[in-house]
């Protein structure tokens, strides 16, 4: 094993062959599972086939190597070297919703936010319509405390289901996670199979209509049509990003194939050819801009991962 935490070899070299029952590739290109569109291989991608799958995998799994797992790719930069160690992927299996009494709703880690937003409307429970509004999965949002107009993860979570880098499975309630704004204190190579949200008692029409209207609103402000991913920066204390942004005259600043998009600066997009260097570097520049015209500096929200 590398220092870095990379495995060559045969699927031996990671676990014994007969250890697992789902999908597990050797360098496997991750730019087409995140919205960029950008960045290299996985040394390893593991697609487990069910909750036990992956228990089994992690158990048999070096401790030394890194554990990272991937959800829709929204709020996400691969580096253009790739990711070290094993990148893990929830499938069907992790992607089921059921609402229970006193409006307890349960998902799986690879739910998106809009199916786990339309099955609590479908059955009368309100108070979730804001995760239609976040472009990720269960298992993204529940990490970084996610949220959207208004709302949070923190205000719906009551506990989630994680696998540890070592196979075990632990129940956390939200005290646990310890959340602030878009941070949580889950361990990197944790790995959220499932989360309980509580929500409230509702009108479906109702639900329904703000639904739409959190749709619309993302449709009219946000450039959601582009190779694009999400929120870049986090909102500072009494402050809106993208207005430092703007003020810094950053709209429509362009670096190599990424540029601060035109309809909310607070966007980077590709457009069309831009590698993974282009649009960190892009944002380091942002951030340089802003401090300089405002004394702010701006924060990531959007995470960036693998080798530098």
């Amino acid at each position: 094993m590398a220092p870095d935490g990379s495995v060559e070899g045969t699927v031996d070299a990671i676990v014994p062959n007969d250890a697992i029952r789902g999908k597990l590739t050797r360098d496997a290109p991750l730019a087409k599972l995140v919205w960029f569109k950008s960045g290299g291989t996985a040394d390893w991608l593991f697609e487990p086939a069910d909750l036990e799958d992956l228990t089994r995998f992690l158990a048999h799994l070096d401790g030394d190597v890194p554990v990272m797992a991937l959800g829709l790719g929204s709020n996400l930069i691969i580096r253009d070297n790739g990711v070290p160690g094993v990148v893990v992927k929830l499938g069907k299996a992790f992607a089921q919703v059921e609402v229970g009494e006193d409006c307890l709703v349960t998902c799986g880690a690879g739910a998106h936010g809009v199916l786990v937003a339309s099955t609590a409307r479908d059955a009368g429970v309100g108070g979730l319509e804001f995760l239609r509004g976040i472009p990720g999965t269960v298992g993204g949002f529940v990490r970084m405390n996610g949220g959207a107009y208004g709302r949070e993860v923190a205000d719906v979570l009551i506990d989630c289901d994680v696998v540890t880098h070592d196979g075990a499975f632990l129940t956390l309630p939200v005290a646990d996670l310890e959340y602030t704004y878009r941070h949580s204190a889950l361990a990197d190579d944790m790995v959220v199979v499932a989360a309980r949200f509580r929500g409230r008692p509702g009108d479906p029409a109702a639900i329904g209509a703000e639904m739409d209207r959190i749709a619309e609103a993302r449709e009219q402000s946000q450039p959601i049509r582009t190779r694009t991913g999400g929120s870049t920066f986090k909102n500072p204390d009494g402050g809106k990003a993208w207005q430092l942004v703007d003020a810094a005259g950053c709209r429509g600043l362009t670096l190599g194939g990424a540029q601060v998009s035109e309809k909310h600066t607070n966007f980077l997009i590709n457009t069309g050819d831009a590698t993974s260097a282009d649009i960190e570097q892009l944002g380091e520049l942002v951030k340089r801009k802003v401090y300089e015209n405002s004394g702010v500096t701006l924060e990531w929200e959007i995470r960036r991962v693998g080798r530098p």
